[in-house]
């Protein structure tokens, strides 16, 4: 059952002990109060000129756990994805196109350039080779449009000539479309379309 909202006393005992340098995981452990519940009452207290040096120490701790972790999770992945191949590749463009590809058409728009690589180097196993490959860009007006071809057509590893298309969206950039999006498409597509929806449905059945 959700405690009731917080008393006076609650609220200075979970100040003092933001001042005396308790982090926001030992302060819910003590108090049984949510992280959003405390940040309320914890943002703007600053931690006590005794308790800084402790402070320092628990920050760097978090530092270093942090970073053991990544390496832990890293060692661990390789041992899962020991190899990459030609099946677990049909996997992976599946899932990908299954997430972000359009159902009626091989047809797929994203702004993340490695995603898209990953996917172009699955459907080159599958046979597809670049004059069977048609790009082309969606931009914000205020995106530079040789930048953002040379970006792609780096990225991507393709020649600049397949970019074959530039659609100009009226506004501003925002957040991380830098250069914009990139539409991927394959010229008489169709049996690789079946062939990966086929791969979907397959995953639906058997998962």
């Amino acid at each position: 059952m959700p405690k009731l909202s917080l008393s006076k006393k609650e609220i200075t005992q979970i100040q003092n002990l933001r001042k005396t340098s308790h982090t926001l995981s030992e302060i819910r452990n003590l108090t049984g109060r949510s992280n959003g519940t405390l940040w309320k009452y914890m943002t703007n207290i600053k931690i006590l000129p005794a308790y800084q040096e402790i402070w320092r120490t628990k920050k760097g701790g978090s530092k270093v756990r942090s970073q053991r972790e990544w390496g832990e999770a890293r060692s661990k992945a390789s041992g899962i994805i020991n190899s990459i191949g030609f099946a677990e590749k049909m996997l992976i463009l599946a899932s990908l196109y299954w997430g972000e590809g359009n159902k009626t058409e091989l047809n797929l728009i994203n702004s993340d350039p490695s995603m898209l690589r990953v996917v172009i180097s699955c459907l080159k196993d599958l046979g597809i080779k670049d004059a069977e490959l048609k790009l082309s860009l969606r931009l914000f007006e205020d995106i530079d449009i040789q930048k953002a071809i040379s970006f792609w057509s780096t990225t991507l590893s393709v020649p600049k000539h397949m970019i074959q298309k530039i659609d100009i969206i009226c506004g501003k950039r925002v957040g991380k479309l830098e250069y914009g999006m990139c539409r991927l498409r394959v010229k008489k597509g169709g049996k690789y379309f079946k062939l990966i929806i086929s791969m979907i449905d397959l995953i639906k059945s058997r998962v």
